[in-house]
């Protein structure tokens, strides 16, 4: 007799493994399935393949981009795909420039993959017979109309098809298009982040007349239309910092010699975000007295280390590890600091005058986010120069972008 586990026999539980394990894989939601590299080898002659070495190298080149191979892979896997390719000149002159600049910035990572899967259709699509025009999900969830005329034109949406059946294979087709095809989704939040660059922040009195501060790109925790307790929320980060230790020369600075932790307040309070990058106490005992005595030159330091986003660890880290190199704007125009990837970690600046990121994520509220470095930085004209004379504090907070890449 086989030993049995609350009545039910050993020998039946082994034959109902497999069985269990398909159902708990199927019922995995699809997006946690396509964002780990698929396990099938793709076909040499896979449509996917013939898309990669295809003559629509901007399209394939966005496909990599965006880190779209795997959810694609998935995709020729389990069905046909039909591909409405933009011809390269659509994407190289025809598309508008700040549309492009956009797609390409890190943050807009999900604006950029929705955009390419609303090209490829989930099966395999022919030319139509007859003017009818039909409908067709893709693979972003939205739907694409294709339609054909009289004389043989094929539309799909509004772009005509100038290519048709123009790579054939036998797990599906790819269509040649005169432009990209633009979900409303997409155009509606490039829309909105082009007009967050039109405001303008309240800023604490005395300050410049031209200083500009990017708003949060999203609500925080009081909501879109709720009061933000800046000061509260500047106090909170700064006691996290007391008590995490190997912080206080900054806590000291923000509180005591400046004037920054109530700036930073205001600033918080009218719904905009921080990213501090936080020098430790034996960075801090580095610096010549000189740098410090002067008038400003705190306020100076500091500023270099506040970026005008909200940054984590992870999103720092994916950006240097997907850019190489990459420039965020400071609250110190015109100056901006360098992040890229060394030693599996994140390191700002260049040289005897880099940082490394040490301690990752002390405080973050989704308005306030504290990244602990191991140095204290300053800008490249000003690293190699011992003492600095301090100059009058320019007061600016730049436009929102998450980064510049440098190429």
């Amino acid at each position: 007799m086989d030993p049995k586990i609350y009545g039910v026999p050993k020998l039946f539980l082994f034959l109902l493994l497999p069985a269990i394990i398909i159902q708990i894989s199927t019922a995995l939601p699809a997006k946690h399935q396509s964002s780990s590299p698929s396990n099938t080898q793709i076909n040499s002659n896979s449509v996917l393949v013939a898309l990669l070495d295809s003559h629509y190298t901007e399209l394939a080149e966005l496909v990599e981009k965006a880190l779209l191979l795997p959810t694609l892979e998935a995709a020729v896997n389990r069905h046909n795909i039909t591909v409405f390719a933009p011809r390269n000149e659509a994407l190289e002159r025809d598309l508008d420039p700040e549309f492009k600049r956009f797609l390409l910035e890190p943050r807009n990572l999900r604006s950029l993959q929705t955009l390419l899967l609303f090209h490829i259709v989930p099966a395999r699509v022919d030319s139509p017979n007859s003017s009818e025009s039909t409908q067709h999900n893709t693979l972003s969830n939205h739907r694409v109309k294709l339609t054909s005329s009289g004389s043989g034109q094929v539309v799909v949406d509004s772009a005509k098809v100038v290519r048709l059946n123009d790579v054939v294979r036998p797990d599906g087709v790819i269509h040649g298009i005169e432009r990209m095809l633009v979900p409303r989704s997409v155009e509606e939040d490039f829309n909105r982040r082009r007009s967050l660059r039109s405001i303008s922040a309240v800023l604490p009195e005395g300050a410049p007349e031209d200083r500009l501060l990017a708003p949060a790109p999203a609500p925080g925790p009081g909501g879109p239309h709720g009061h933000f307790d800046g000061e509260a929320q500047v106090k909170d980060f700064i006691q996290t910092l007391l008590h995490y230790g190997g912080y206080n020369e900054l806590a000291d600075i923000l509180v005591n010699l400046t004037s920054l932790a109530t700036e930073m307040g205001r600033l918080v309070s009218e719904g905009y975000v921080l990213t501090v990058l936080a020098p430790n106490d034996e960075a801090m005992a580095k610096l010549a007295t000189e740098r410090l005595s002067e008038a400003g030159a705190a306020e100076q330091i500091v500023y270099y280390h506040l970026i005008p986003e909200y940054q984590t660890e992870e999103s720092m880290y994916n950006a240097v590890r997907r850019f190489g190199k990459v420039r965020y704007d400071t609250l110190r125009l015109p100056h901006k600091v360098m992040a890229e990837e060394a030693d599996g970690s994140v390191r700002f600046g260049s040289g005897d005058g880099s940082a490394y990121l040490f301690d990752p994520d002390i405080y973050t509220d989704g308005r306030i986010s504290v990244q602990g470095i191991d140095g204290v930085l300053f800008p490249a004209e000003e690293a190699a120069t011992p003492v600095t004379e301090a100059k009058p504090v320019a007061k600016f907070i730049a436009k929102p972008r998450r980064g510049m890449v440098i190429p």
